[in-house]
């Protein structure tokens, strides 16, 4: 395996260790009728993720640590499976905007960067505020058969918006004021391409 290969397997190590950690231990629970939703930062290590190894290894990277989280915690353990899908997509949405359309790790233009890192996290979170109450109701009310999962499902739209402001904030400033010192790296233009 060559290095810039290991060094993306590491940092996507890194960035499930980081996002396992961020969503287990930063985060907010809020009980809804039976159920539990939080506000948490997990998002918010997903795009960056994203945006410096790339779509599908850190959105995989993200979603692999958000899941061990929820594994480990009896409330948000039966979700493991809509987490590990939904956080991946997060993560190819975010990386296919950011590098395929906006080209962010080649463009010299700090302005330009900014607004496609932007639209990238939002077009991720846009997909997750919707994608994640709707796949979790369905999947609360086919497969738990939990009839309260209408009672949760506004709760649930309303947590994930802020959660989806809350990360598109935070990503997008840590990638800009990181993006410096790993470009003068010499291993930014191999990390998500």
């Amino acid at each position: 395996m060559n290095q810039s290969k290991t060094y993306k397997l590491s940092l996507a190590a890194l960035f499930a260790a980081l996002s396992y950690a961020v969503f287990t231990f930063l985060q907010i629970k809020i009980p809804v009728a039976g159920d539990m939703t939080s506000i948490h930062l997990g998002n918010a290590v997903v795009v960056l993720a994203s945006f410096i190894i790339g779509g599908p290894l850190g959105g995989l990277a993200g979603a692999i640590g958000m899941s061990i989280g929820d594994f480990f915690d009896p409330v948000y353990a039966p979700l493991v499976p809509k987490t590990l899908i939904c956080k991946t997509i997060i993560g190819l949405i975010t990386g296919f905007v950011a590098h395929k359309i906006g080209h962010i790790t080649t463009s010299d233009d700090p302005k330009h960067v900014l607004r496609f890192a932007i639209l990238a996290a939002a077009a991720g979170l846009t997909f997750n505020i919707f994608a994640d109450p709707i796949i979790g109701y369905w999947y609360k009310i086919l497969i738990l058969g939990k009839p309260a999962a209408e009672l949760s499902l506004k709760i649930n739209f309303v947590s994930t918006i802020i959660n989806a402001v809350i990360s598109l904030v935070v990503s997008t400033v840590v990638y800009t004021a990181l993006r410096p010192a790993l470009k003068q790296s010499g291993f930014f233009l191999k990390l998500a391409n």
